[in-house]
């Protein structure tokens, strides 16, 4: 399957992300549950252009902890 931009899939799907005005995203990555034409689930993955591995790991693990946990402004920064 070639690749394909998902920007309109999410948008049908929903996916909201709540913003500030000035906010910048500046990378993404994305986790899609995905069923094939023979009725199997997998996962896919997908991040942004230009990012390294470093970064893809960062935002994995920090969403992972949000997604637990919930996510609270932390004015120490």
């Amino acid at each position: 399957m070639p690749n394909q931009r998902i920007g309109a899939i999410l948008d049908g799907l929903g996916v909201e992300l709540d913003l500030t005005d000035g906010c910048i995203v500046t990378s993404a990555v994305v986790f899609c549950k995905v069923v094939k034409e023979d009725g199997t689930v997998t996962l896919g993955y997908a991040q942004s252009e230009g990012m390294c591995w470093i970064e893809g790991v960062g935002l994995i693990t920090a969403g992972s902890d949000i997604a637990r946990r919930g996510y609270a402004e932390d004015d120490d920064d």
